[in-house]
């Protein structure tokens, strides 16, 4: 939607309007009015206009929020304007990845394309067994020097 349907739309919803007849008017989705009038409804009129920055949240806050909504405690509108939230449909997605994929779904997620992973078909067999025995002697160290902590550890 524009800026100027936003404007329209709110006009539209202060009059009493409702979001399907508000789609219709406008030619554009029921889904987007509805949005918007959820918007509408958490913010008023000033809050559509100019959208809010990015924010960033922290899993535990994530977490709290989509417990709240998930025992009922209180509604997606109600959990947005209580947090200053921008949207109450935020709260709706962190609820939808919690019951799809549990609590790490609201972990931060890396920033970046991954790393390569290492390509050995281009090493000749002699460069593939010196990486091994590099790798395996690094585990060897690794593990005789966690030994010899342990039997400091029992003196």
């Amino acid at each position: 939607m524009s800026e100027g349907q936003r404007e329209t739309a709110v006009g539209l919803f202060e009059a009493g309007c409702g979001d399907r007849s508000v789609a219709t008017l406008l030619g554009v989705s029921r889904t987007a009015v509805r949005r918007l009038r959820d918007r509408w409804k958490l913010r008023s009129a000033g809050a559509l206009v100019s959208k809010p920055g990015k924010r960033s949240f922290t899993f535990e806050f994530k977490l709290e929020v989509v417990r709240r909504f998930v025992a009922g405690e209180a509604t997606a509108i109600e959990l947005a304007r209580e947090h200053d939230l921008s949207s109450p449909k935020l709260v709706e997605n962190w609820a939808a990845l919690y019951r799809r994929e549990g609590e790490d779904a609201l972990r931060p997620k890396r920033k970046g394309r991954p790393a390569k992973p290492v390509d050995t078909s281009g090493f000749s067999e002699l460069d593939r067994l010196r990486q091994e025995n590099l790798e395996l002697s690094a585990k060897v160290a690794f593990l005789e020097k966690l030994r010899a902590l342990k039997e400091q550890g029992r003196e």
